[in-house]
């Protein structure tokens, strides 16, 4: 056993192929193959698959230049420079510019009435509860309800007074002259995995260059105007400037590191961040608030500044391709599967009506191999009424004769097996051997005395087996036992002495030919006649009708058969034996 084992291991295992000579079928399989190779080649060289990738490490560093001038309420002209609109409001990777601003002057601590907020009034003090406070308010209130104005009174709070009064900013922006302020992005990045250090200010940018770019003549100018990159990202200035925004600079590097084909530099887009509609977000645009201290006569001041702007972060993003015979390898490999789809294709047009049905069956015959669970047995039935072949199941419970066929196929002739049939029928002056059944079913000597009831032909046996259950017709008729022909091409002897004879040349005289040899040589030459070439996988059946006569006319020394045994096709060496 042992043995046994290792040698089931030292198999190997193939698929079978099916070569079909066509001229039309080879020109459209390299066709097909042909397109597939070159889709494959395309997508290599588009994608870069022969490649192995690196994700990009970056800093980012701004700085902004610009000068404006702003007419501020009760200030007068101010001049702001970069200390003013972006000075400490710099994060990570990015910056902010002030665009438009609410200015509340000499701000002190004291006591003064609330902003009515939502038509929040009061009439008396105990409206207003001493020491609360809530994000609405500027202050904490003290407890006593004060006039606002000549008509409105509200809670009286300790607060920065005058509160800031103004909610929605100026229109237009204070600061549009912002939209010419420019910004230098100085961006460093750096692929780990191939130790390649690179940076947008590229090696043939001197003084006088970056002086004098701009991202309309040079795509690749470090130096931005905010008004073409808002124009970029598909807004206007002018508005974004009154409320604010965030804007998105998006820096990507995709780089070739092959030596033939080095490419590496920056391409910039742009892109609105936040919800830019008044009338869909709670709180629209940008602000914050910070305010500016001083002293006057030994009490401390302040002027408060809400202000507006547009935030500006850099986001970079990219990869770095070099060339890796593993990848190239593995791409390969899995791009292989892809000439699967010529194979699926040439199959679906032999089976459909783009062939014949004929050559379509052929090659499904030649290439497909069906085989059977050994538990469901089919059966081929063929009727002499019926010039079609019904398939069946096989049952212990039902009689064969009226089981309901799985599947009707046309009869397929057997060309070689009548040519040979037609040679071997020659006229013989020996009448002994020709058996001539009678076409009168009285004196039929093959009549039974009782019918079953599921015989159409009157020369059925009864049987205890379902399977054996089965006449000749499908309707009630002439058993096809009392042919001429069933005596000429099932009983005669000669004939199928003939046949063991050609199949086995060098078997004993035929003389010594045992009965069983015979009578299972006779079966067979019945299945060839009336069924011709079953189809695969099924076992033919033989009416009950047709088995008693040829066991009549060649019986068993003891009356003992074998029985219904399904078998595909009996062969030449069982005939002999006496096998069925």
């Amino acid at each position: 056993m042992p043995c046994c084992r290792l040698r089931a291991l030292c198999q190997y295992e193939t698929n079978k192929l099916v070569r079909i000579q066509s001229v039309r079928l080879g020109s459209l399989k390299w066709s097909l193959n042909g397109a597939i190779l070159l889709f494959i080649c395309i997508m290599m060289l588009w994608n870069r698959k022969y490649q192995e990738f690196d994700l990009v490490v970056s800093s980012v560093t701004t700085k902004v230049k610009g000068v404006a001038q702003a007419p501020l309420l009760g200030v007068g002209n101010v001049v702001w420079d970069e200390v003013d609109y972006s000075g400490p409001w710099k994060g990570k990777n990015t910056f902010f510019v002030v665009t438009n601003v609410i200015v509340t002057k000499n701000q002190k601590q004291g006591k003064c009435a609330q902003v009515p907020l939502k038509g929040r009034f009061c009439r008396t003090d105990k409206e207003c509860e001493k020491g609360a406070w809530d994000q609405q308010k500027h202050g904490i209130q003290t407890g006593s309800c004060v006039k606002f104005d000549l008509l409105k009174k509200t809670c009286e709070v300790s607060a920065w007074c005058p509160i800031e009064t103004r909610t929605t900013p100026p229109r237009p922006a204070l600061l549009a002259a912002a939209e010419n302020f420019t910004v230098l992005i100085k961006n460093n990045i750096r692929f780990p995995a191939f130790n390649y250090i690179r940076r947008n200010i590229l090696p043939e940018m001197n003084d006088a260059y970056l002086r004098n770019c701009h991202r309309g003549n040079d795509s690749l100018c470090p130096i931005f105007r905010l008004g073409d990159i808002v124009r970029e990202a598909g807004e206007k200035f002018s508005e974004m400037a009154v409320e604010g925004g965030v804007i998105g600079i998006l820096i990507k590097w995709d780089c070739n590191l092959d030596r033939l084909m080095q490419r590496c530099l920056p391409r910039y887009s742009f892109k609105r961040l936040d919800e830019k509609e008044s009338n869909k977000t709670l709180y629209p645009g940008l602000n914050f608030r910070f305010a500016k201290y001083n002293t006057v006569n030994g009490v401390e001041e302040r002027t408060l500044y809400k202000a507006f702007g547009i935030r500006f972060d850099v986001m970079v993003f990219g990869q770095a391709g070099k060339f890796s015979f593993i990848q190239l390898i593995i791409y390969i490999g899995s791009t292989l599967s892809y000439y699967a789809l010529t194979t699926i294709l040439i199959d679906w047009l032999i089976g459909t009506s783009c062939y014949s049905t004929e050559v379509g069956q052929n090659y499904s015959e030649r290439k497909v191999e069906s085989i059977q669970d050994k538990e469901k047995c089919i059966l081929c039935v063929s009727y002499i009424d019926e010039n079609n072949l019904r398939l069946v199941k096989r049952s212990q419970k039902k009689s064969l004769q009226v089981i309901k066929p799985m599947s009707v196929q046309p009869r397929k002739e057997d060309p070689g097996h009548l040519r040979a049939i037609l040679c071997l029928l020659q006229p013989s002056d020996d009448t002994n051997d020709d058996v001539q059944p009678s076409l009168d079913k009285k004196t039929n000597p093959n009549a039974k005395p009782s019918r079953p009831a599921w015989c159409m032909c009157d020369f059925c046996a009864p049987s205890s087996l379902p399977e054996e259950e089965l006449c000749c017709r499908r309707t009630e008729g002439t058993c096809i036992t009392s042919s001429p022909l069933f005596g000429q091409l099932v009983l005669r002897r000669s004939l199928l002495e003939a046949v063991l004879l050609y199949q086995d040349p060098l078997s004993p005289s035929v003389k010594k030919l045992q009965t069983a040899a015979l009578r299972h040589c006779a079966y067979r030459e019945y299945i060839s006649w009336r069924f011709g070439v079953p189809p695969n996988d099924t076992h033919p059946a033989i009416p009950s009708c047709c088995v008693w006569r040829i066991r009549r006319e060649y019986p068993s020394p003891d009356g003992q058969y074998s029985g219904f045994r399904p078998v595909k096709m009996t062969s030449m060496q069982a005939c002999e034996n006496g096998e069925l």
